[in-house]
């Protein structure tokens, strides 16, 4: 293989790897392969016939503006919509608060590309989202990482963190990527408290928060931003800028997300969308939008919920049948997935060869860790998605994924789990 343009990247090139949850998604399009390793939606639940339809009506009652040029801000109905939904939760926000991204991922990009200097430190939970640490690893972000627990980021560990002048906090507060753990009530009013103690921004990536199965709404760190310090005048001014999509409720090919921020933050980032890609394809967000209209959205959402509830309760059901005592898993309110803790000594990454051979997939926890973020607890950890695999699949799969896992844990005490 010839090296001739090896020499002639960006600095900013070295140390970038390809996704893990990438590499694996290519090994489970296996048919023998039951995965519990994307986080992928279930196609099934996409509301298709409604897409042909909204298809069809936006080329045939606007196709001079679905095929042309479009804003870099986004289709202002879209903008529009958005801002209207997010009211419901509590987030005083107008279409100028909001800027269409080509996916959360962008977004998550356009925020690395705003706020991180080479060697600028961000504070992430351990463990946290890989996609935001790919994006904000091209900018040269340090990270310092605090873990978290069944109530999200752990509070007491948090305030010498921030004595360290990170540039901004990310956290993911409702069924956390990985962990699908939710950040308390009262943990977010103190986040809050403290971020604004130590001036250190928030970015609140909310990517399932529609998807809670049990239990009430928490209110969106946004929100508390504007009501513990008193910030009344709605999305002018705040600490906290917030990130969702539309992957998780219509279907993730459109690569349609948002950011909602201040008005200056958003002329900024639209700078800087311009130079990425103009602008989100406009086609697509008008036929997202048609889609999404008349509350159609809304009644979409009760179907996932229902679907992926019943799938996370028979994941529950048997990790509990199958899995040995000695390991544990977080049993999440919402979202698409669990985390699965190991008992000490066991390794993640042998685990999944061995769970290969038994044609079944997950991803290894140690991924979801920033550099130097606690990489030893890591490798008894794995994540599992519950959403894109059939009741019967994930019994079958957990099954498959048991056998591998009582191997090792024997190999480590042959004696204690001889049974």
């Amino acid at each position: 293989m010839s090296t001739a343009w090896t020499s002639r990247y960006a600095q900013r090139t070295k140390g970038i790897k390809s996704s893990a949850i990438r590499e694996l998604l290519k090994f489970t399009q296996r048919p023998e392969v039951i995965s519990f390793a994307g986080g992928l939606p279930a196609s099934e639940v996409f509301p298709t016939e409604r897409f042909r339809d909204a298809c069809c009506k936006v080329l045939e009652s606007q196709p001079h503006l679905a095929l042309q040029y479009g804003a870099t801000e986004g289709y202002e109905p879209l903008r529009e919509m958005i801002a209207r939904h997010i009211a419901r939760y509590g987030i005083k926000a107008k279409s100028e608060n909001v800027l269409i991204t080509s996916g959360s991922q962008q977004a998550l990009d356009l925020i690395g590309k705003l706020l991180i200097n080479p060697g600028d430190r961000v504070l992430v939970e351990a463990p946290t989202y890989l996609g935001a640490l790919q994006a904000f690893n091209v900018y040269g972000a340090d990270y310092v990482s605090v873990p978290s627990d069944e109530d999200g980021l752990r509070f007491d560990l948090l305030e010498n963190p921030l004595r360290s002048g990170p540039k901004f906090m990310y956290v993911l507060p409702n069924f956390q990527n990985p962990g699908g753990t939710t950040l308390s009530e009262g943990r977010r009013h103190e986040l809050v408290l403290l971020a604004d103690k130590y001036g250190i921004p928030i970015i609140e990536d909310d990517p399932y928060g529609q998807l809670r199965y049990e239990g009430e709404h928490l209110t969106p760190l946004v929100v508390l931003d504007r009501e513990n310090l008193r910030r009344d005048n709605g999305y002018s001014i705040g600490n906290v800028i917030y990130l969702s999509t539309f992957s998780k409720t219509l279907a993730p090919g459109l690569r349609l997300g948002w950011i909602v921020a201040p008005p200056e933050v958003i002329a900024k980032l639209v700078q800087l969308k311009q130079g990425a890609d103009l602008h989100t394809s406009t086609f697509v967000q008008m036929v997202a939008h048609e889609v999404a209209r008349d509350n159609f959205l809304d009644e979409h959402v009760k179907l996932i919920r229902r679907v992926y509830r019943e799938r996370r309760d028979v994941m529950f059901e048997a990790l509990t049948q199958y899995f040995p005592p000695e390991v544990t898993w977080t049993r999440p309110k919402g979202g698409l997935f669990l985390w699965v803790t190991l008992p000490e000594g066991a390794d993640a990454q042998k685990l999944f060869e061995a769970a290969v051979r038994e044609n079944v997939a997950f991803v290894p926890g140690d991924c979801f860790y920033a550099p130097n973020g606690h990489q030893e607890e890591a490798r008894r950890h794995m994540r599992l998605n519950f959403s894109a695999a059939s009741p019967e699949q994930i019994r079958e799969g957990i099954r498959r994924l048991s056998v591998a896992v009582k191997t090792q844990l024997e190999a480590l005490h042959p004696i204690a789990t001889r049974r």
